[in-house]
């Protein structure tokens, strides 16, 4: 897929999210500001300048980051801080890894996302326009560097009470590991589902597919094709402020030469149990 062809796949998503949230011309609700296994979720929307401080911790079985597992298949522990201000937000979260090792020691044991951004809305149509830097600090990744920064816009609208639509697009300059240019596109469905006495569960399904360049060796080795589909689906039973997410992943990778099932990163179906509480 040449760089024109990729611009025109996002700038395409982008025109028919924004057909979608002009059609649902409905009252909507705010989206999750970012999605990273329990990180910053339903940041407020006040139209009002009043700071909010928020934090959160998680234990999940298994840390998996579009298809990937990211801890060896093995639990990790997450936490984060959250600000905002009005419309606008910034945090820091981190992640335990599982990363495997080499001559040098282990590769990376942690994972450390510092993001900010903007949520302005627009009539039925909630925004989230902002930026991701990725660290892996004291990583043993000397050739293919493993930090990387990404740009997101994301639109969510609510067409239905309960029930919100939301589409993302990522883009990396530079991509993990070296992999060069790098588009992620992501589609999300919500639904809250009857409350089970004190207990507020919700449905959510995702799919998203990562593209990258055709010439570029170093992601097609990382992900065994240069381009791959990702999808999970998951109920999220929150109690006060608790919260137990039960999500089934899988990937479209092939399995070839046992890639996905052979290596750190295993990408074959999974489920992943996560139990997380904000402050």
């Amino acid at each position: 897929m040449t760089r024109m062809k990729l611009y025109l796949k996002a700038a395409h998503v982008v025109v028919l999210s924004g057909m979608v949230a002009m059609i649902w011309s409905f009252p909507a609700s705010a989206a999750d500001i970012y999605d990273r296994g329990g990180s910053m979720k339903d940041a407020p929307m006040d139209d009002g300048r009043k700071l909010e401080l928020s934090a959160n911790v998680a234990l999940t079985s298994d840390y998996v980051f579009r298809g990937f597992s990211q801890s060896g298949e093995h639990a990790a522990i997450q936490g984060g801080f959250d600000a905002t201000y009005g419309m606008l937000y910034t945090g820091v979260w981190a992640s335990s890894l599982d990363f495997g090792g080499n001559a040098a020691g282990n590769i990376a044991d942690i994972e450390l996302d510092i993001y900010a951004g903007i949520t302005p809305s627009f009539g039925p149509i909630d925004l989230d326009l902002g930026v991701i830097a990725y660290f892996y600090p004291d990583a043993n990744d000397t050739g293919a560097e493993l930090d990387f920064v990404e740009f997101k816009g994301g639109a969510t609208v609510k067409p239905v009470d309960g029930v919100s639509l939301g589409g993302t697009v990522y883009y990396s300059p530079e991509y993990t590991g070296k992999a060069g240019e790098v588009w992620t596109l992501e589609g999300k469905v919500e639904v809250e589902l009857p409350k089970l006495g004190p207990v507020s569960p919700t449905f959510s399904a995702l799919v998203g597919t990562t593209i990258g360049e055709d010439n570029n060796a170093n992601f097609a080795i990382a992900f065994n094709d240069n381009d791959y589909v990702y999808w999970n689906v998951g109920v999220a039973l929150a109690y006060d402020k608790f919260s137990v997410d039960l999500r089934y992943w899988d990937t479209d990778v092939s399995n070839a030469g046992g890639f996905c099932t052979g290596q750190v990163f295993q990408c074959d179906s999974r489920f992943a149990a996560t139990i997380s509480a904000s402050f």
